[in-house]
């Protein structure tokens, strides 16, 4: 083994190479409303729905931002900022499917792109286990304003259960002794949205493209209908925790922004992704930080600070709902707001559930991980088993896992590779300033970049030591895999240029049916 194939970085000319192989080509139907769809998509769902409570309350293990929730999520929103720009001059100079690993690949080296294509499992398979438990949580809410329920034992985790509900532990269906019990509703929707993900990326963009539209009327009718309830006496004081409050909370709202970066792993699907990739991530940033604001302003100047720290978990988990019943809202609203973050949800799902199936696409192709995850659907043109393989994943953690959990070990995930990203940029400027670049990073080559990788280094400190540990373990775990496998596979380390290119004559559009 020669240390120095660790590092051997591939080229953008043969990444751009490696899409017009045949077998390997992917539908070019995207423009730049479908990509600032797909952003507002994947951003605007569990974050605001489910974390804003515990953002402004502060947990057992860290303080909160209380009525300074705004001043939070603006911190969240520049640290993404920065990162966005870089993603939108990576993503409009190389339109290949990959996102960060991708990047990665072109700049620092395959053993570092391996790192962070392993990383980002964390942020978007497990992501959107975090994403399918708070789903899950507003459809039995949903379901609950019309008295519907099922058992307990089908609504949470075991360990959720072990540590907090002994009563349905005790009343749980048991097979050899070993009580059943597992989060029903979040693996149908995982399931769904797999099937709907096969089917093909234009049916999906339609499909995100509706709930959009219906989860930002939903937030603009939780606005309105609770404006009359806030008190501004309620945002005194702002900042009680001061501004380790503020920072603590903004490591948590993180989450909320987390889909804005979803968009470049599209880029191979984009028509002109020079000029709509950065529209499509800039723009969705963008108008989900103004929605988020406004939105925060009203739910503190609802429910006041020092109720909100003596609600328990499970109540901060479904903050918009919780504060609505503090007003003592009808119930109709409600039912009309539990409807709109379980439609918000299932976008969010639909965008990260896209992504990650892409991600393991571009690394198939570059032989570390099995050929069979870079096979295109003769029919629907997509990564039908990658997305398979994918939905099955996180169906089936997502029946045995608590939210907390996952929304931290997804944060310092994104967060790393955010970081490597802007990295990325800077070094791609040296190595190769003359490459043609569409959009570029206001500022110079390193002002900014510098600014979001420390700026992604200073949020992750805030982060809990178990999320820390949880990480190192992961990445530890993919080392074995990348030792026994990618090395010995590696497209790049064995020398092999890309396949031959589709005839000249293809059209993904002709030959794949409506």
């Amino acid at each position: 083994m020669n240390i120095r194939d660790l590092f051997r970085t591939k080229s953008l000319d043969e990444l751009i190479a490696e899409t017009r192989e045949e077998g390997h080509q992917l539908k070019k139907v995207l423009g730049p409303w479908n990509l600032v769809a797909l952003g507002i998509g994947a951003i605007i769902g569990a974050g605001i729905f489910a974390t804003i409570g515990t953002a402004a309350a502060g947990d057992g293990q860290r303080l909160g931002a209380g009525p300074a929730l705004s001043v939070s999520l603006i911190v969240a929103a520049l640290v993404c900022a920065f990162s966005a720009l870089c993603y939108a001059e990576w993503a409009s100079m190389v339109p290949v499917a990959g996102s960060a690993y991708t990047y990665s690949y072109a700049t620092l080296g395959e053993l570092i792109a391996w790192i962070i294509g392993w990383d980002l499992i964390i942020e978007y398979a497990i992501g959107n286990v975090a994403v399918a438990l708070s789903w899950a949580n507003y459809f039995n809410t949903f379901l609950g304003t019309y008295n519907i329920e099922l058992p307990k034992w089908m609504t949470v985790d075991y360990g959720t259960a072990a540590a907090k509900m002994p009563d349905v532990v005790a009343g749980a269906p048991r097979v050899l002794g070993f009580p059943i019990i597992f989060n029903f509703w979040a693996v149908v929707i995982v399931t769904l949205i797999t099937i709907v993900l096969v089917w093909g990326i234009r049916e999906s963009a339609r499909f995100n493209f509706v709930m959009v539209a219906l989860k930002i009327v939903v937030l603009g009718f939780f606005v309105v209908i609770c404006v009359p309830a806030v008190k501004p006496a309620h945002w005194h004081p702002f900042m009680p925790n001061g501004i380790t409050g503020v920072l603590s909370g903004a490591a948590i709202i993180f989450f909320a922004y987390i889909g804005f970066d979803a968009v470049s792993t599209t880029a191979e699907e984009a028509k002109n992704p020079k000029r709509d990739m950065p529209i499509g991530i800039i723009g969705s940033l963008i108008i989900c930080t103004v929605f988020y604001i406004i939105i925060a302003a009203v739910f503190t100047g609802v429910i006041p600070y020092p109720v909100l720290v003596k609600k328990l978990a499970t109540e901060q988990a479904e903050p918009l709902a919780m504060a609505m019943k503090y007003a003592n809202m009808p119930a109709w609203t409600l039912r009309i707001v539990s409807l709109g973050s379980v439609i918000a949800h299932t976008a969010v799902l639909l965008v990260f559930q896209l992504g990650q199936p892409r991600i393991f696409f571009a690394m198939s192709r570059d032989g570390l991980l099995p050929p069979v995850m870079s096979r295109v659907h003769k029919r629907f043109g997509t990564p039908h088993v990658a997305t398979i393989v994918t939905g099955v994943a996180v169906g089936v953690t997502s029946m045995f896992t608590s939210l907390e959990d996952m929304v931290d070990l997804t944060n310092i995930g994104t967060l790393f590779a955010f970081m490597l990203v802007c990295l990325g940029i800077m070094i791609l400027r040296i190595k190769d300033p003359d490459r043609e670049r569409s959009f570029r990073v206001p500022g110079g080559a390193y002002l900014l970049p510098i600014i979001g990788a420390l700026s992604c280094v200073g949020l992750a400190v805030y982060l809990p030591p178990r999320s820390w540990m949880r990480f190192v373990w992961w990445l530890a775990a993919g080392m074995v895999f990348y030792f026994s496998y990618g090395f010995w596979h590696s497209r790049l380390r064995r020398g092999i240029p890309p396949g031959p290119p589709a005839p000249p004559d293809f059209n993904p559009e002709q030959q794949l049916p409506e």
